[in-house]
């Protein structure tokens, strides 16, 4: 290798960052875990401490047993409804005595408990009656669930064209709707398996008691600054009903972070009853200390709000202690990245995990500060620079050389 190639060959060595590696003396905060039963698959919740003191996505924890790490799995405890709606085929509409009857073709889905009706239609209750078969208008269909069918536009207060069923695998279903809904209005309809799992929340912060102005309910909110917050929940007296109300929310630079409704629906029509209600207001990313909440109310009286909580996802940290009865819990070094474990890849949560318990937050005894790990390069700029003119003095010395070779075989 020539001069030149080797001077440059250097320069990138020197320039090369390397990934920080985890130390003990470099995580600014410890805590114990105390485990209970160490036989069993265990669990610690991320906590308010937590949040105020590790990199904002978590990729500093560790978990030490003495010197050796202790592999872990991050989980967020969130719910939801896992399934993709396939659309069904309709067979026979029409109307008997007043009333559409039709048949769903339910091949196309082994196993269901959602079909969401698509109907052309405003301001109408109508009661859904299911029978279930295995033979296109067999006689020993097996009756399920009604379901309440609603659009209340006019009110301002939702709809639902759901109905929700039972497990089932019938090959067909046979739907009555009462009056108040014609064949045409019938436009669609789609089957799925919804597989739901409840989010678990955690309280954070707190909120003062509800301001009134006109028009307007004033709600302020104080919630750890590096907490990452998911939704508002509104507890409003059962009382109140049949209401729907516009929430915003706006951070502590009066920027608006989000907004919503909630809402309450208790009415009968034609001897159905409709009951519906939705009063949490979700939110994204993280809070800025102080929310303000907003719920205009219109030309209508206040809610009735009872209180008003800000909720967070629970994370939680599920690891092995393979007999341990105590570890420690590291975390506070933003140098470092996420660890890479096979525990987390292959993790599956076991339902009778044990939660362990964490002693307060305190300060690391052994803390020395992260080594300056910039690449040298970082560190000596002046000697990165003298290395780059070296080269590029010995490139031209090299370039003149060649110039006089080749005037002289000329000559």
């Amino acid at each position: 290798m020539n001069s030149p190639s080797l001077v440059l060959a250097l320069i990138f060595v020197l320039a090369k960052s390397v990934a920080p590696a985890p130390a003990i003396s470099y995580f600014t905060n410890v805590r114990d875990i105390r485990i209970s039963q160490p036989g069993r698959q265990n669990y610690f919740v991320v906590d308010e401490e937590i949040w105020n003191h590790a990199r904002p996505d978590l990729a500093d924890l560790r978990i030490y047993d003495g010197e050796t790490q202790v592999q872990y799995a991050l989980s967020e405890q969130r719910g939801g409804t896992f399934s993709d709606e396939v659309p069904l085929k309709i067979l026979n509409l029409g109307s008997v005595r007043g009333r559409i009857e039709f048949d769903l073709d339910m091949e196309q889905i082994r196993e269901y408990d959602r079909v969401r009706l698509q109907l052309d239609a405003q301001n109408f209750v109508v009661t859904a009656s299911v029978a279930g078969s295995n033979d296109l208008g067999g006689e020993s269909a097996s009756q399920l669930p009604p379901s309440t069918l609603y659009d209340f536009s006019r009110e301002q207060l939702g709809s639902n064209s759901v109905l929700k069923l039972p497990p089932s695998s019938f090959r067909y279903l046979h739907i009555k709707l009462s009056a108040g809904i014609s064949p045409q209005q019938v436009k669609g309809a789609k089957g799925n398996n919804a597989q739901e799992t409840k989010t678990i929340w955690t309280s954070v912060g707190s909120c003062g008691a509800a301001l009134q102005k006109p028009q307007t309910t004033v709600i302020t909110c104080d919630v750890p600054p590096k907490v990452p917050l998911d939704r508002i929940r509104f507890q409003i007296d059962p009382v109140q009903v049949n209401f729907r109300r516009m929430v915003t929310i706006s951070d502590a630079q009066a920027q608006l972070t989000n907004s919503g409704e909630v809402g309450r629906v208790r009415l009968s029509r034609a001897g159905t009853a409709v009951i519906s209600e939705d009063t949490d207001v979700p939110i994204a990313g993280r809070s800025s200390g102080r929310l303000t909440i907003n719920v205009d109310n219109g030309d209508n009286p206040p809610l009735a709000i009872e209180s008003v909580k800000p909720l967070s996802v629970e994370h939680r940290i599920y690891f092995d202690p393979q007999g341990r009865g105590r570890l420690k819990l590291y975390y506070g070094d933003d140098k470092l990245e996420q660890p890479i474990y096979d525990y987390a890849r292959f993790f599956r949560a076991d339902p009778a995990a044990v939660k362990a318990e964490l002693s307060p937050g305190a300060h690391n005894q052994g803390y020395a500060g992260r080594p300056d790990d910039r690449p040298w390069s970082e560190r000596h700029k002046s000697m990165m620079w003298f290395a780059m003119l070296l080269a590029m003095a010995a490139l031209a010395v090299l370039a003149i050389r060649g110039l006089k070779s080749e005037a002289a075989r000329s000559n």
